[in-house]
């Protein structure tokens, strides 16, 4: 009989790779003098115990985020992507072009919310573009996709966020293009709801995906993440680097099985 898979996700860094599942995250980075350092935690929160359509994808997403701190205090030599200083420059020459597009009176509402998302995923995709970076990210494909397969994996693999990329720029664009028609006071809370309502509807939209993979609407939409993990996000990882993933992933799995 063979074993239940662990539903894992990850993250690259610039040294290393994060591996999280339902309970538990491990983080494993190459420092600069050639050691392997590998740390492993329990979540605090879990976004996987929520169901409700409405309230799991933005969990998810939450319980993602909440361990990057937790990286940094536990491993101090972890180099997330987005510290580089070319990346923080992008944040904000990104931050300033989104609000000239929003105060443009050249386009129209959906338009300069459409505009808008394209800019703010601009520093992610420098983040991604680091050598290092990408050859990680592939690396940890590789690891969370062939102890899943039960086979040598690709560095792409079908549930990376970038396959949220195209539901996440439509979904918002629409709901910011819905939220500026309210009232001006009410405006910044619209605005909020619909980024939440963004989450939610690509969170669910991209599990279709994953459950779907045959069907040719899903198929369409895999396929701007497929080509965007493959040209860009990813590279072909050394043995070594492949190594420090399948660390964290098997720190995480002990965790897990615990």
């Amino acid at each position: 009989m063979s074993e239940e898979k662990i539903r894992l996700g990850g993250m690259a860094l610039a040294n290393g790779v994060l591996v999280h599942g339902p309970s538990a995250w491990a983080c494993a980075v190459r420092t600069d003098d050639g050691e392997l350092k590998v740390v492993a935690r329990r979540k605090r929160f879990s976004g996987a115990k929520i169901e409700s359509p409405l309230l799991r994808g933005p969990a998810r997403l939450a319980d993602a985020l909440s361990i990057v701190p937790q990286i940094g205090r536990a491993l101090p030599e972890a180099r997330l992507p987005f510290q580089r200083k070319g990346v923080l420059a992008m944040m904000l020459v990104s931050a300033v072009a989104v609000r000239l597009v929003r105060t443009s009176p050249k386009l129209g509402p959906a338009a300069q919310e459409l505009m808008s998302g394209l800019l703010s995923v601009a520093p992610a995709a420098l983040a991604l573009r680091g050598a290092d970076v990408a050859a990680y990210h592939g690396a940890e494909h590789i690891s969370i996709g062939t102890y899943e397969h039960g086979e040598r994996a690709p560095r792409e693999h079908e549930r990376c966020g970038s396959h949220l990329l195209g539901p996440l720029l439509a979904t918002t664009a629409l709901g910011n293009t819905l939220a500026s028609r309210a009232p001006a006071h009410m405006r910044t809370a619209a605005r909020l709801g619909a980024q939440f309502a963004a989450v939610a509807a690509s969170t669910e939209i991209f599990g279709w995906m994953v459950r779907n993979p045959d069907k040719p609407l899903a198929r369409a939409l895999a396929k701007p993440g497929h080509e965007l993990q493959h040209r860009v996000a990813t590279a072909e990882p050394t043995p070594e680097q492949i190594e420090v993933a399948e660390a964290a992933l098997a720190a995480c799995l002990e965790l897990e099985r615990v």
